[in-house]
């Protein structure tokens, strides 16, 4: 699994951002995503954030990419114990 986390103050470009992960994944808090995790996935984000979101960053912008690991425990509270187990609807 990615957590990716953004802080970007050009409302335009956040949005952007934020509507490019959501292909990817779902989001956890307002600038946080949770992607499931392969290498060509964390391969397409990263090409796509050094081929065009870099370039129009400010000097407060920032995104960071968590790795997480199977054995990562994950503790949920309030709304967000909702999303613990997969949901399969068929």
């Amino acid at each position: 699994m990615l957590i990716v986390s953004y802080d970007i103050s050009n409302d335009k470009l956040r949005t952007k951002f934020s509507k490019f992960l959501s292909k990817f994944g779902g989001r956890l808090q307002y600038s946080v995503f949770e992607i499931r995790n392969s290498e060509r996935v964390l391969e397409n984000i990263q090409t796509h954030i050094k081929g065009y979101f870099e370039k129009h960053f400010g000097q407060t912008d920032s995104i960071m990419i968590f790795q997480m690991s199977k054995q990562c425990k994950i503790t949920r509270y309030g709304y967000a114990k909702n999303d613990e187990s997969d949901l399969l609807i068929v």
